[in-house]
């Protein structure tokens, strides 16, 4: 494991890095809003992932470098992340991007996933609405995504299920929005699913 801090135009952010052997593709993980990187899906996907051939970097924002839970609004989020995304492509030899995250962090993944040139997104527990209010739907963060894209959701997250799409399927696992009820099924669909898509890239 390597950890290298980036720069940031709202502060320092750190990647964690976990390398495959003979890695062809790159998975790019954020934390949620109120959480870091140790949450217990990103981990078992990083797992997952390297064991399938992609490297993995755990990126934690700036806010959580600096110590606050408060999460940054939703542009610096953005930014932050794409600064580190461009940093990373240069250390990895421009190998191909999935974009990545739980919560908060598969939102910004979503909405980034032009800019970086992404070539799939993986969503953890997508926050399709704030809990008890459904008219206040983030469904077309996900909707705006053009590349494949997978969100693995617990079926009884507070904060809904997403629809499926034309570039987008929905996998349900048991639990609720931490996806720490069926560990195994969470890695499982998100092997299956990175074999799949990257398979043209490797």
């Amino acid at each position: 494991m390597t950890t290298l801090e980036i720069d940031t135009p709202h502060g320092l952010a750190r990647a964690e890095l976990h390398c495959a052997k003979d890695g062809a593709a790159v998975l790019l993980l954020g934390h949620g809003a109120g959480g870091g990187i140790g949450a217990r899906d990103l981990v078992a996907v990083a797992r997952a992932a390297t064991a399938v051939g992609v490297h993995v970097a755990l990126i934690e924002q700036p806010y959580r470098v600096a110590g606050r839970r408060a999460p940054a609004p939703a542009g610096q989020l953005d930014t932050a992340w794409l600064t580190v995304a461009d940093e990373l492509t240069a250390h990895f030899d421009a190998l191909p991007f999935v974009f990545g995250g739980r919560s908060s962090g598969a939102r910004v993944a979503c909405r980034t996933s032009t800019a970086g040139q992404a070539v799939a997104v993986l969503c953890l527990a997508f926050p399709e609405h704030p809990p008890g209010k459904p008219e206040k739907t983030r469904q077309p963060e996900l909707d705006a995504v053009s590349v494949p894209t997978l969100v693995v959701q617990g079926e009884r997250d507070p904060f809904g299920r997403p629809a499926a799409g034309p570039h987008h399927e929905v996998v349900v696992v048991p639990g609720d929005h931490t996806l720490s009820a069926d560990l195994d099924a969470v890695s499982r669909a998100a092997e299956e699913w990175l074999g799949r898509v990257l398979r043209p890239h490797l």
